[in-house]
C-alpha cells in the first residue's frame, strides 16, 4: 500500500519535531511526502524544502511541495501539489499532484495523482465522500490518494476500492509523535 505522507509541523510541536518525524517516514518507505506549510514565506519554504531534500538522501521518496511550483523547482523538489481549480499549466521536470473533493474533478485532472476526499469523517473536512465515490474517482487516468479519516483500520478498504494508497496527517504524524515521546 502505497503511503502519502502531508505535514503540518505546528500540529507535529514545531519544525525539530517535524523534521525527526520526516526522518522517521522516510526510514518507514513512503512512497510521497507533500510539504503542506502554507503559512511559510517563500524563503523558509525554500530552506525547510531544502531540509528535507538532504534528510531524504537517496531514499525514493518523492518530495512535493505545496502550492509553490517555483519553490519546488528551485529547492529541487520531485513536484508540486495544487487544488483542483488551480489553471492547468505545463510544469515540466515536476509531478503534479492535486486536491480533489468531487469524483468529476478527479476526472478532469490533469495530474500525476491526486488526493481524493474526506473518505471517511475528519473534523473540519465536511461530508464525507464514502468508499462508493473512492471507487468511482478511482475509475480515473490517474493515481487516486484516499484522503481524510483515514486510519490502519481503515486502510485496507481505500486500496480495496481501488485506491493507489492512502494520505494523511495525522495517520502518519502521530505514529512517529508516539515513538519520539
Amino acid at each position: 500500500m502505497n503511503r502519502y505522507y502531508i505535514t503540518d509541523r505546528k500540529a507535529a510541536g514545531g519544525t525539530e519535531t517535524l523534521l525527526r518525524i520526516i526522518e522517521g517516514q522516510f526510514q518507514s518507505g513512503i512512497e510521497f511526502l507533500q510539504i503542506r506549510e502554507k503559512d511559510l514565506s517563500a524563503r523558509d519554504l525554500f530552506e525547510l524544502t531544502r531540509k528535507v531534500i538532504g534528510i531524504r538522501g537517496s531514499r525514493a521518496t518523492k518530495i512535493l511541495v505545496n502550492s509553490r511550483a517555483d519553490v519546488a523547482l528551485a529547492a529541487g523538489a520531485d513536484g508540486v501539489h495544487l487544488p483542483a481549480a488551480a489553471p492547468q499549466q505545463s510544469l515540466p521536470g515536476l509531478l503534479v499532484g492535486r486536491s480533489c473533493h468531487t469524483v468529476q474533478e478527479v476526472l478532469t485532472s490533469r495530474a500525476d495523482l491526486v488526493t481524493f476526499g474526506p473518505i471517511f469523517f475528519s473534523p473540519g473536512k465536511g461530508s464525507p465522500k464514502g468508499l462508493d465515490a473512492l471507487r468511482d474517482a478511482c475509475q480515473s487516468h490517474v493515481a487516486v490518494y484516499a484522503l481524510g479519516g483515514i486510519t490502519w483500520n481503515n486502510a485496507a478498504e481505500c486500496v480495496e476500492a481501488g485506491a493507489a494508497g492512502i494520505a494523511g496527517i495525522r495517520l502518519f504524524q502521530e505514529m512517529n509523535l508516539d515513538a519520539l515521546r
